[in-house]
C-alpha cells in the first residue's frame, strides 16, 4: 500500500470531507469507502430485498459524490449523509406505493438478509451459529414489521447513532414525536422478541 493511500486511511472524517470538497478524488474515494458499510446497514433495515439495498446504497453514495460541494459545514457530514439516506428511503416508499407492489416479510432466503449481526462470539460452536443466524432473521423481521415511521426512527437512533435532534431534522418531525416513535418502536420490539431475549 502506498504511503499516500495510508495517509487518507488515517485521516479524520472532517478532513476527508474538506479535501473532497476541494476535488481531491482520493479523499472522496476514502470517504465513500468508510461510509459504505454504514449506509448499506441502514438500508438493509429499511428495505427488504438485497437488490434494493444495494441500489439504494449506490444511489446514496453517488449523491454524496455529486453533492459534497453543497455541504456548508464539514462537521455536519454524518447528519447530511443520514438525511440523504432518509430522503432516498422515503422516495423509494413513494415510488413503491405508486406501483402498488407488496413486500414479503416472511422471506427467509439468504438473499433477503444482507446484513449479518455478530450476536455471538466467532469462536462459538456450529449449533450456536445456527441459533445466532435464526435470531438475526427474527430480529430483522421484527424491525421490518414495525410501522415505517417507527422503523426509521429506531434505525436512525440505534444503528446510525443519531441524536434526537438529528432524527427530528431528518424526518421533519418534532423532537417529542421522535422520542415517542422510538419509545413505541422499542416497546413493540420488546413485545415481539420477548420469547427470544
Amino acid at each position: 500500500m502506498s504511503g499516500n493511500k495510508l495517509q487518507y486511511k488515517k485521516m479524520p472524517l472532517e478532513e476527508l470531507v474538506v479535501l473532497s470538497q476541494q476535488n481531491d478524488f482520493k479523499a472522496l474515494e476514502e470517504l465513500i469507502k468508510r461510509e459504505q458499510k454504514n449506509v448499506f446497514a441502514a438500508f438493509s433495515y429499511l428495505s427488504s430485498t438485497k437488490e434494493n439495498v444495494s441500489d439504494l446504497t449506490q444511489e446514496a453514495l453517488l449523491r454524496v459524490a455529486k453533492n459534497i460541494h453543497n455541504l456548508k459545514n464539514p462537521k455536519l457530514f454524518k447528519s447530511w449523509l443520514n438525511q440523504i439516506v432518509t430522503n432516498l428511503f422515503y422516495d423509494e416508499l413513494r415510488k413503491n406505493q405508486r406501483k402498488a407492489e407488496t413486500v414479503s416479510l416472511d422471506d427467509d432466503t439468504e438473499e433477503s438478509s444482507p446484513i449479518k449481526f455478530q450476536l455471538l462470539d466467532k469462536k462459538c460452536k456450529p449449533h450456536e451459529k445456527c441459533i445466532s443466524s435464526e435470531l438475526e432473521k427474527i430480529i430483522k423481521n421484527a424491525i421490518l414489521g414495525l410501522p415505517e415511521q417507527f422503523r426509521i426512527a429506531i434505525i436512525l437512533r440505534e444503528l446510525q447513532g443519531l441524536s434526537y435532534e438529528e432524527i427530528a431534522k431528518a424526518t421533519h418531525s418534532s423532537i417529542g414525536t421522535v422520542k415517542s416513535r422510538i419509545a413505541r418502536a422499542r416497546g413493540k420490539l420488546q413485545e415481539d422478541l420477548k420469547a427470544y431475549i
